[in-house]
């Protein structure tokens, strides 16, 4: 149907002429309330966000750590990303704890070791200030 025609049926019904397929030969218009076309458009995107899990966990240790205290943190861990929660794991120096930063590491290391069953790691360990930190996320 030519432009102008449509464009007058178009405003006859009350409805906006949207260009659909701009590069098609003859480009592809359709009729349509525009504005109630954005608003469901923004209803489907709020939905969408509300749906979606992205709330953090964090599990706090210092090197000096047990490792009875570590398999604890560790088992809430696991249980934080069975129900599909990422996980943030951070080493926290102290004083002179800073000059081994080593410990640090090793110990992100082995947490991601005994997780890696259930997780993937979405940040390497990396220094923010006086803590180290990683981010852990669920398998798909």
């Amino acid at each position: 149907m030519p432009f102008r025609d449509a464009l007058e049926s178009a405003r006859a019904r009350d409805l906006d002429l949207v260009e659909v397929a701009p590069s098609a030969n003859p480009p592809v218009c359709r009729m349509m309330d525009y504005g109630k076309f954005l608003y469901e458009q923004a209803k489907k995107e709020r939905k969408a966000r509300k749906a979606q899990k992205t709330e953090v966990k964090e599990i706090r240790l210092r090197p000096k750590t047990g490792e009875h205290d570590v398999a604890f943190k560790v088992r809430d861990a696991r249980r934080f990303l069975d129900s599909g929660l990422k996980v943030k794991v951070r080493v926290r120096f102290r004083g002179r704890e800073i000059t081994y930063p080593e410990i640090g590491r090793e110990m992100l290391k082995r947490i991601a070791e005994e997780l890696g069953d259930v997780s993937e790691v979405e940040q390497r360990p990396r220094m923010e200030g006086r803590s180290l930190l990683m981010i852990l996320s669920p398998n798909k």
